[in-house]
């Protein structure tokens, strides 16, 4: 069981608050440098516009400034948040946080994340590049935070290999099986108004030596007093360009200010095709040029493959021995999709962390590859300005394909703070798009990026 955090020393805590003040009036207060080679050093403040000269004059410089962008810091700028600061209401605590998919939809529909935690250094590492600290570790050795109030949602995204089809589905014979009781006990510990857990589908058929595994959480978060739902969602029913199914379990603190949860509407019609998702994303683009290379009988078979078909479609006297055998007792190997090739007016099928050629819907529509890492970062709803890191490109992959989409958690989190609000509310007005959420957002500010506890556990930023 992860410890809790002791609390700061009150000298650390005052100068904690005293920096934090000193941040938020530099925020109020823009102070703009232009550089002394070109016009000489000037500092002019964004209260000018007093007076209709000084309006005109700071008018002047902002435009001037706005054409030599190297003069100013990119790519945090404080001249293009993300969203204004003070929508930061929400505490969220982020357990088994990958690399931030959760997390960076939670952000954007408001909350912070005051902790955050995963074992994999690869994933850590793209986490604190993106969105600020996270504590890298076993989650039984990491000390927990001490809140200074209510927090407002706990996510975890336990591992879902031991229950997975893909995977060897071996429950909680497997380690990381267990990893769901540590969540529990860290709900029991924390006591969030709220509650998200994420999981394969696989999930609602596994059984315990009793009942099933998803009763049996249910039950627990029941105990604990929430009221709990969960529901198998298709992301691509909720502007995720992606046939993705997962299963999501919302637990609501009992209490009369709140309201009644129920998960976002589906959509009828997901237009968001590979057409819309990715053939428009410039070579530059950041992850682009990163694609695992194949060898030559891989890309053999799948120049053979037509867009919208599959190893299926070729003939059989070209198919190597391997699939000759599949094909020929196609029942045991129980109709696999190999080599699939999603034509560009589809929608794409579902990206896993294990990311080989052979599986399903991994082949570019119209080249002679695989997706990139951006690619498959689009089709999960990432947006281009967050870059990927690890040691190769594999990692990526599997960093993307572990993730819950940002603009499926996002579209979930705004519904979990109508709840919190005490709403009654379905349905997704003012909601970002997938256009907007992936393809014309800004990187998060560094004051947005900040994560409340360390990795020691002590606060340092009591925001």
């Amino acid at each position: 069981m992860p410890q809790i955090a002791k609390e700061p020393k009150t000298k650390r805590a005052a100068a904690i608050r005293k920096c934090q003040s000193e941040r938020r009036k530099r925020l109020k207060t823009l102070t703009i440098e232009v550089d002394k080679e070109t016009h000489g050093k000037i500092k002019m403040l964004a209260n000018i516009r007093q007076t209709t000269l000084q309006g005109l004059l700071f008018d002047t410089l902002k435009s001037l400034l706005d054409s030599q962008s190297n003069l100013l810091p990119r790519p945090w700028s404080v001249l293009e948040p993300l969203r204004e600061e003070s929508k930061c209401e929400r505490t969220h605590v982020s357990l088994f946080s990958g690399c931030g998919g959760i997390d960076l939809g939670f952000r954007q529909a408001g909350f912070k994340t005051v902790f955050a935690n995963d074992l994999d250094p690869d994933a850590c590492s793209t986490y604190r590049s993106n969105l600020g600290e996270i504590v890298e570790g076993d989650i039984h050795t990491v000390s927990l935070p001490r809140m200074r109030k209510k927090l407002d949602i706990l996510s975890a995204g336990f591992p879902c290999q031991p229950f997975s089809n893909a995977g060897s589905r071996k429950g909680i014979k497997d380690k990381r099986g267990t990893l769901y009781q540590t969540a529990l006990e860290v709900v029991e510990e924390l006591k969030p108004r709220a509650v998200v857990f994420e999981n394969v589908r696989g999930l609602l058929s596994f059984k315990t030596e009793k009942k099933l595994l998803i009763e049996e959480i249910c039950e627990h978060l029941d105990f604990l007093g929430y009221d709990v739902l969960f529901s198998l969602v298709d992301a691509s029913k909720h502007h995720v360009p992606q046939k993705r199914l997962r299963v999501f379990m919302v637990g609501i603190e009992r209490a009369k200010k709140n309201g009644r949860f129920s998960f976002p509407a589906p959509v009828e019609r997901n237009d968001l095709t590979l057409k819309h998702t990715i053939l428009d994303i410039c070579q530059n683009t950041q992850n682009q040029q990163e694609l695992i290379q194949l060898n030559p009988q891989a890309i053999h078979i799948g120049s053979m493959v037509p867009e919208g078909g599959s190893w299926k479609s070729i003939p059989y006297e070209k198919l190597p021995e391997r699939l000759k055998k599949i094909a020929d007792n196609m029942e045991k190997y129980r109709w696999p999709n190999f080599y699939r090739r999603f034509h560009r007016n589809e929608v794409a099928g579902t990206i896993t962390a294990a990311f080989k050629p052979e599986n399903a819907g991994v082949w570019h529509p119209l080249e002679q590859r695989v997706f990139s890492v951006r690619e498959i970062a689009r089709i999960q709803s990432f947006p281009d300005w967050f870059r990927f890191e690890g040691r190769n490109i594999k990692s990526k992959y599997q960093q993307i394909g572990n993730a819950v989409p940002p603009r499926l958690a996002y579209e979930l989190a705004a519904q979990i703070d109508k709840t919190l609000n005490g709403e009654d509310l379905r349905g997704e007005s003012g909601l970002l798009t997938f256009e907007q959420f992936v393809k014309t957002g800004k990187p998060l500010r560094a004051c947005d990026r900040d994560v409340v506890f360390s990795k020691s556990g002590a606060s340092n930023n009591e925001g």
